[in-house]
């Protein structure tokens, strides 16, 4: 049996609404997600994000692996995200059967910080061989670490940045 989800969780030096914004803005979310080229996203329920992680998903027009297709589902500014991301390698439109549910979370907390939690559900219901969408499990639970502790390190030098 394949478990269904990650949960992840990082305090970020940086009030809710930076955090928000570095979550959904297109420069943003294309830095830190991605190889820094901006992401395409539609902010609101039925929209769309497309970015660029440069690894995974379907070749974009340089012919390299990387473009993630997503379909928002929830929008709460600016403490809710949530999204399906197809789990398919060729890229296609996202479904309850392809993909898995992203929320981010953002909570505020003392000191003018940020509680960013990152819920990846619905791996048992893949429409995969188990040994694969237990490898997804694997490998999106290790990715989710890192890319948080990225938004976390690029939201902060933003501030920085701000305050300089």
């Amino acid at each position: 049996m394949v478990a269904d989800g990650i949960a992840r969780e990082i305090t970020i030096a940086a009030p809710r609404e930076r955090v928000w914004e570095v979550l959904t803005q297109p420069e943003f979310l294309g830095t830190w997600f991605g190889t820094g080229t901006p992401a395409q996203i539609d902010l609101r329920p039925g929209g769309h994000i497309t970015a660029d992680d440069g690894t995974h998903g379907v070749a974009g027009a340089a012919g390299v692996a990387g473009t993630l297709p997503a379909l928002i589902e929830q929008v709460e500014p600016p403490t809710l995200l949530a999204f399906r991301w197809s789990q398919d390698a060729t890229g296609e439109h996202p479904t309850e059967a392809n993909a898995t549910l992203i929320t981010f979370t953002l909570a505020t907390e003392p000191g003018n910080h940020t509680r960013l939690t990152v819920l990846e559900s619905g791996f048992a219901a893949l429409a995969l061989p188990p040994d694969e969408a237990r490898t997804r499990l694997d490998q999106n639970g290790t990715g989710w670490t890192r890319k948080l502790t990225e938004l976390a390190c690029y939201t902060e030098r933003l501030m920085i940045r701000k305050r300089g």
